[in-house]
């Protein structure tokens, strides 16, 4: 059996007219759903090097994405392994970096070594987009675009669709 190819990075970058700090604390907020992560609630005991991670349904039954984070440096850097619990593969890294510029935030959504015409790898070249343009949104003006709030609404069909393997008590944080 042959080693999987894995891709190159695929970068998104934007600008969010919102401080930095805003940015940050909006991106790693925890305990509450993060429609930028189609609804769900990112758990950690702790964000440093090493800490599992878990976004959870927000009928808190289901784990949608699990990883580990690689890297944490406020408010610059903050980097995980990604592991959709839907999809039998093995895990990306996802790496989101800050910086000011202009009175904003650019912010660079970067994804690396998924595995080469994998599902993860379709699935992240989609959310890209959707991610960006939902924390921008939200931190410029308390809300998140369209596509935020449609996702919102229908978050309680997407829980009654997962997958029995997805249950939360198959994801411990420990």
């Amino acid at each position: 059996m042959s080693e999987p190819e894995f891709s190159k990075a695929m970068h998104n970058r934007s600008f969010i007219n919102a401080p930095i700090e805003t940015v940050w604390n909006t991106l790693v907020a925890t305990d509450e759903p993060l429609p930028f992560f189609f609804g769900a609630i990112c758990q950690t005991p702790e964000r440093k090097v090493g800490a599992k991670l878990r976004m959870v349904h927000p009928n808190g039954k289901i784990v949608m994405v699990v990883g580990e984070v690689l890297e944490f440096d406020p408010p610059n850097r903050y980097a995980h392994t990604f592991q959709m619990t839907n999809i039998d593969e093995p895990p990306c890294k996802v790496t989101y970096v800050l910086s000011e510029k202009n009175g904003g935030t650019e912010f660079d959504l970067i994804i690396e070594n998924a595995v080469v015409g994998s599902k993860l790898l379709k699935e992240m070249k989609g959310a890209q987009g959707f991610i960006a343009g939902n924390l921008k949104a939200l931190c410029e003006t308390g809300r998140p675009a369209f596509s935020g709030r449609m996702v919102g609404l229908l978050g309680p069909i997407f829980g009654l669709l997962a997958k029995k393997s997805q249950r939360i008590e198959n994801w411990p944080l420990e």
